[in-house]
């Protein structure tokens, strides 16, 4: 991606207008396309320190129904259903809108929660069952980031490896907002671009080895599609991924692996990065796809463990203590259809995968609180706004006010 467009994406819109105007009458003199090339990043209208209190989505993700996780009588997540549903408001009947052309999957649901606008969305290249997406409006990273002076390694997405497709869900395509305003992100193919990188530097090989590792590198780089990271994530995620490697080596056969792998870089992250808005976005409920629904439940166990441990996390550090708030939420549901083997096998638009939940707790959200009536996935975004004072001008969902002590 050029600079112009990066540029371009932080402007207001009076000033984007005219910009594009003087571009146009450049391109008729035979002048450059975009004066604003020429902008300092001074241009960047200053924003201030932010000090309201940090955030942690926890995407339950890879699709959860409501019976495995909170309901009492069936749940294998015993420390969200039974301690953290306690200490925050629960939404027992958030859905995802049956609209049509919407979709419950995971790539949209992570949108709708991030965006707080259900959309129909298409794969960029057009693939078969492809997921990459792109928004065109702004995420809760963008909104926060355009308010706030926040470095975008204070604003996390940590993914799994198995979601190259949402590997790059940090900004939309919108003009007011877009790649000035995003997030980064944590991942272990990140890791892998960086520590290829770092190899192929050092010169570890030469010839046909070295042009096969410098293809396998831009494959690796391709999946930016956008081309934001050409040089790597920026000092402060080097840094990490520098102390990552020393301490985990470089095989991948140390390091835990799925939504373990996730936990351990978030826990990381707040140690190392102090971020002010993470996203975690767990999935390995969706290996039940490959038959067994033991996956599918110990998956939920490994969440709600990787939760707890989070939350520790955050209670044993003074700064975070008492001023984060977690948001936890699936991406979706999942089918139930009692007459197969596996009756949550699939995810794709019947009743159940509609059907999922919310909790929030933290400081200034209500305590023992259970909301039983309808409310909407969508609605997570304005939540957010409120909670961290921030505009969310192109969501459409309302904010969740019972949630607000």
């Amino acid at each position: 991606m050029s600079d112009a467009y990066l540029r371009v994406a932080q402007l207001p819109r009076r000033a984007f207008l005219k910009e594009v105007a003087l571009g146009t009458g450049a391109l008729a003199t035979g002048g450059p396309l975009f004066a604003v090339e020429l902008l300092p990043e001074t241009a960047v209208t200053a924003r201030p320190a932010y000090r309201g209190p940090n955030v942690v989505i926890i995407r339950f993700g890879g699709g959860a129904r409501r019976r495995e996780t909170i309901d009492p009588e069936q749940t294998y997540s015993p420390f969200l259903c039974h301690e953290l549903a306690r200490r925050g408001t629960l939404f027992k009947k958030m859905e995802i809108a049956t609209i049509k052309d919407i979709n419950t999957s995971h790539g949209e649901g992570t949108l709708y929660i991030i965006t707080g606008k259900y959309d129909k969305f298409r794969d960029v290249q057009r693939k078969f069952l492809g997921a990459r997406f792109e928004s065109t409006v702004p995420t809760v990273f963008e909104y926060f980031r355009k308010a706030y002076d926040v470095p975008d390694h204070q604003a996390l997405i940590v993914n799994s490896e198995d979601r190259a497709d949402e590997e790059f869900y940090n900004f939309s395509n919108h003009h007011l907002f877009g790649a000035h305003f995003r997030s980064n992100t944590l991942s272990l193919r990140r890791f892998k671009t960086y520590l290829l990188r770092q190899q192929i530097a050092a010169g570890q090989w030469d010839g046909k080895q070295l042009k096969q590792k410098q293809h396998d590198l831009a494959k690796l780089e391709a999946i930016d599609r956008r081309a934001t990271e050409k040089d790597g994530q920026g000092p402060e995620l080097t840094q990490f991924w520098e102390r990552w490697r020393k301490y985990y080596g470089e095989t991948g056969l140390v390091n835990p692996r799925g939504d373990r792998l996730l936990t351990e870089l978030t826990l990381r992250a707040i140690k190392e990065l102090r971020p002010r808005l993470v996203m975690v976005n767990y999935q390995d409920c969706d290996y039940v796809h490959w038959g067994n629904v033991n996956h599918y439940t110990r998956a939920i166990a490994n969440m709600d463990e990787g939760v707890r441990q989070i939350v520790a996390t955050v209670e044993a550090d003074a700064e975070y203590r008492d001023n984060t708030i977690f948001v936890v939420v699936p991406d979706c549901g999942r089918d139930n259809n009692p007459l197969t083997a596996v009756p949550c096998q699939h995810h794709f638009n019947t009743r159940s995968a509609h059907e999922i939940f919310a909790l929030i707790f933290g400081p200034g959200i209500a305590k023992c609180a259970v909301v039983d009536h309808r409310v909407d996935q969508i609605q997570l975004a304005a939540t957010l706004g409120k909670l961290m004072d921030f505009k969310t001008e192109f969501s459409e969902g309302p904010v969740l006010a019972e949630a607000i002590a």
